[in-house]
């Protein structure tokens, strides 16, 4: 009697398999949250990728506004090239997002992000970047409500080899 695997590779049980790729590429969503963070994703942006998008948050990290007060989260996030994107619309695109931050940097744009991902449910992974253990906990700490995956990562390598597993 054959094995499974033989039993696998015969002609007759060829006729079950699927002749197409796996799936196609994730759209994934690439977030800077903060200045150190903008640079490393702007290097990661150069490389080549299927269906990645990178853009910044850290220029409104600093003007969440008050808890209770109306706002739009229009504008609330950058490309790469300085243009407003309309965070929604961004999140509503994206299969899976990744947020970027620096140990020690603050991370509270990732609450707004966070939220827009549960509104459309998207899956989110956050990824901090080097630093003391005191400041990556930290920042862990901030990131850690708004991620599905939390990696501290110890180096921009690992952040691009991240992104690679996660098929951006």
């Amino acid at each position: 009697m054959p094995s499974e695997s033989a039993r696998a590779t015969t002609a007759a049980e060829a006729r079950f398999r699927i002749d197409a790729p796996n799936s196609q590429p994730r759209c994934v969503m690439v977030v800077a949250l903060d200045r150190p963070s903008e640079t490393v994703v702007k290097r990661l942006a150069k490389l080549p990728w299927s269906r990645a998008g990178f853009f910044t948050a850290s220029s409104f990290a600093s003007t969440r506004p008050q808890s209770g007060a109306g706002f739009s989260m229009q504008g609330w996030l950058s490309d790469l090239a300085g243009r407003t994107k309309d965070l929604i619309d961004e999140v509503a695109a994206a299969d899976l997002v990744v947020m970027v931050a620096s140990a020690g940097e603050d991370a509270q744009a990732a609450s707004l992000i966070g939220e827009a991902c549960q509104l459309r449910h998207v899956m989110t992974t956050a990824l901090v970047l080097g630093g003391s253990q005191t400041a990556g906990e930290a920042t862990s700490a901030q990131l850690r409500p708004f991620a599905d995956m939390l990696v501290v990562a110890a180096s921009e390598d690992y952040i691009a080899d991240m992104l690679t597993a996660l098929r951006a």
